[in-house]
Protein backbone atom coordinates (compact mmCIF):
# COMPACT_ATOMS: atom_id res chain seq x y z
CA UNK A 1 0.00 0.00 0.00
CA UNK A 2 2.99 2.60 0.35
CA UNK A 3 4.58 1.67 -2.52
CA UNK A 4 1.60 2.67 -4.46
CA UNK A 5 1.34 5.90 -2.61
CA UNK A 6 4.48 6.64 -3.36
CA UNK A 7 4.99 5.20 -6.76
CA UNK A 8 2.18 6.46 -8.59
CA UNK A 9 1.05 10.55 -9.17
CA UNK A 10 -2.77 10.14 -7.50
CA UNK A 11 -0.96 7.54 -4.49
CA UNK A 12 1.39 10.95 -4.18
CA UNK A 13 -2.14 13.34 -4.06
CA UNK A 14 -3.91 10.53 -2.06
CA UNK A 15 -1.14 10.57 0.60
CA UNK A 16 -0.87 14.16 0.81
CA UNK A 17 -4.71 14.47 1.80
CA UNK A 18 -4.24 11.98 3.95
CA UNK A 19 -1.60 13.30 6.07
CA UNK A 20 -3.60 17.13 6.16
CA UNK A 21 -6.84 14.50 7.56
CA UNK A 22 -4.12 13.80 10.79
CA UNK A 23 -4.68 16.50 13.99
CA UNK A 24 -1.89 18.93 14.48
CA UNK A 25 -0.19 18.08 11.15
CA UNK A 26 -2.87 19.14 8.76
CA UNK A 27 -2.46 21.22 5.98
CA UNK A 28 0.79 22.92 7.85
CA UNK A 29 2.16 19.77 7.52
CA UNK A 30 0.66 17.91 4.33
CA UNK A 31 1.39 20.89 1.62
CA UNK A 32 5.11 20.16 2.74
CA UNK A 33 4.60 16.37 2.65
CA UNK A 34 2.91 16.45 -0.88
CA UNK A 35 5.94 19.12 -2.03
CA UNK A 36 8.37 16.28 -0.85
CA UNK A 37 6.51 14.13 -2.85
CA UNK A 38 6.90 16.18 -6.08
CA UNK A 39 3.51 17.82 -6.14
CA UNK A 40 3.18 20.97 -7.81
CA UNK A 41 1.69 23.83 -5.78
CA UNK A 42 -1.39 23.97 -6.92
CA UNK A 43 -1.79 19.89 -6.71
CA UNK A 44 -0.36 19.84 -3.35
CA UNK A 45 -2.13 22.78 -1.81
CA UNK A 46 -5.56 21.02 -3.20
CA UNK A 47 -5.09 17.49 -1.88
CA UNK A 48 -4.48 19.52 1.37
CA UNK A 49 -7.13 21.46 1.39
CA UNK A 50 -9.81 18.54 0.61
CA UNK A 51 -7.78 16.34 3.45
CA UNK A 52 -7.95 18.58 6.03
CA UNK A 53 -11.85 19.61 5.41
CA UNK A 54 -12.98 15.96 5.53
CA UNK A 55 -13.31 15.70 9.60
CA UNK A 56 -14.32 18.59 9.79
CA UNK A 57 -18.34 17.57 9.62
CA UNK A 58 -17.89 15.10 11.08
CA UNK A 59 -16.12 16.67 14.62
CA UNK A 60 -19.17 19.32 14.38
CA UNK A 61 -22.13 16.95 14.45
CA UNK A 62 -20.24 14.04 16.47
CA UNK A 63 -17.87 15.15 18.68
CA UNK A 64 -19.94 16.10 21.75
CA UNK A 65 -21.48 12.48 21.79
CA UNK A 66 -17.91 11.17 21.43
CA UNK A 67 -16.78 13.00 23.89
CA UNK A 68 -19.79 11.94 26.34
CA UNK A 69 -19.25 7.92 25.60
CA UNK A 70 -15.25 8.72 26.42
CA UNK A 71 -16.31 10.45 29.68
CA UNK A 72 -17.67 6.92 30.65
CA UNK A 73 -13.83 5.73 31.00
CA UNK A 74 -12.12 7.27 33.49
CA UNK A 75 -8.58 6.83 31.50
CA UNK A 76 -10.25 9.02 28.70
CA UNK A 77 -12.22 11.12 31.13
CA UNK A 78 -8.40 13.37 31.41
CA UNK A 79 -7.96 13.62 27.55
CA UNK A 80 -11.95 15.14 27.40
CA UNK A 81 -11.14 17.50 29.77
CA UNK A 82 -7.47 18.41 28.09
CA UNK A 83 -9.74 19.14 24.07
CA UNK A 84 -12.39 20.93 26.04
CA UNK A 85 -9.71 23.26 27.87
CA UNK A 86 -7.95 23.71 25.18
CA UNK A 87 -10.73 24.60 22.59
CA UNK A 88 -12.38 26.81 25.57
CA UNK A 89 -8.99 28.83 26.29
CA UNK A 90 -9.10 29.51 22.64
CA UNK A 91 -12.47 30.06 21.78
CA UNK A 92 -13.06 33.83 23.09
CA UNK A 93 -12.30 35.58 19.62
CA UNK A 94 -14.71 33.04 18.18
CA UNK A 95 -17.06 34.09 20.64
CA UNK A 96 -16.95 37.66 19.99
CA UNK A 97 -16.22 37.82 16.54
CA UNK A 98 -18.54 34.46 15.43
CA UNK A 99 -18.00 33.23 12.00
CA UNK A 100 -15.52 35.63 10.93
CA UNK A 101 -13.72 35.12 14.22
CA UNK A 102 -13.59 31.19 13.55
CA UNK A 103 -12.39 31.90 9.61
CA UNK A 104 -9.36 34.14 11.08
CA UNK A 105 -8.74 31.29 13.82
CA UNK A 106 -8.25 28.52 11.60
CA UNK A 107 -6.61 30.69 8.90
CA UNK A 108 -3.95 31.58 11.18
CA UNK A 109 -1.31 29.12 10.55
CA UNK A 110 0.04 28.68 13.69
CA UNK A 111 -0.19 25.82 16.40
CA UNK A 112 -3.31 25.37 18.12
CA UNK A 113 -5.34 27.05 15.39
CA UNK A 114 -6.36 24.84 11.97
CA UNK A 115 -10.08 23.37 11.05
CA UNK A 116 -9.71 20.39 14.02
CA UNK A 117 -9.77 22.96 16.48
CA UNK A 118 -11.78 25.36 14.72
CA UNK A 119 -14.47 22.72 14.30
CA UNK A 120 -14.10 21.28 18.02
CA UNK A 121 -14.54 25.23 18.85
CA UNK A 122 -17.77 25.72 16.94
CA UNK A 123 -19.08 22.55 18.14
CA UNK A 124 -18.60 23.10 21.82
CA UNK A 125 -19.82 26.83 21.53
CA UNK A 126 -22.87 25.09 19.73
CA UNK A 127 -22.60 26.47 16.11
CA UNK A 128 -24.58 25.21 13.12
CA UNK A 129 -22.82 23.14 10.66
CA UNK A 130 -24.36 25.71 8.32
CA UNK A 131 -22.62 28.59 9.60
CA UNK A 132 -19.80 27.30 10.85
CA UNK A 133 -18.84 25.12 7.75
CA UNK A 134 -17.78 27.42 5.52
CA UNK A 135 -16.14 30.08 7.80
CA UNK A 136 -13.88 27.20 8.37
CA UNK A 137 -13.69 26.24 4.75
CA UNK A 138 -12.63 29.55 3.97
CA UNK A 139 -10.16 29.74 7.11
CA UNK A 140 -8.36 26.68 5.77
CA UNK A 141 -8.01 27.99 2.42
CA UNK A 142 -6.67 30.88 3.43
CA UNK A 143 -3.91 29.01 5.46
CA UNK A 144 -3.39 26.73 2.59
CA UNK A 145 -2.51 29.94 0.38
CA UNK A 146 0.18 31.20 3.17
CA UNK A 147 1.31 27.91 3.77
CA UNK A 148 1.83 27.06 0.09
CA UNK A 149 3.47 30.79 -0.69
CA UNK A 150 5.65 29.73 2.29
CA UNK A 151 6.57 26.31 1.28
CA UNK A 152 7.34 26.73 -2.56
CA UNK A 153 7.76 30.64 -2.34
CA UNK A 154 5.23 33.42 -2.92
CA UNK A 155 6.73 34.17 -6.74
CA UNK A 156 6.20 30.69 -7.82
CA UNK A 157 2.45 30.40 -6.91
CA UNK A 158 1.40 33.17 -8.82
Amino acid sequence: MLAFLHASYVGRIVATALMSMVPVVELRGGIPFGTALGLEPGTAMIAAVAGNLAPVPFIIVFIRRIFEWMRRFAPLERTVSYFEDRAEGKSEKVTRYKKFGLCFFVAVPLPGTGAWMGALIAALLGMKLRDSLPAIALGVVIASVLVTGVTYGFVSIF
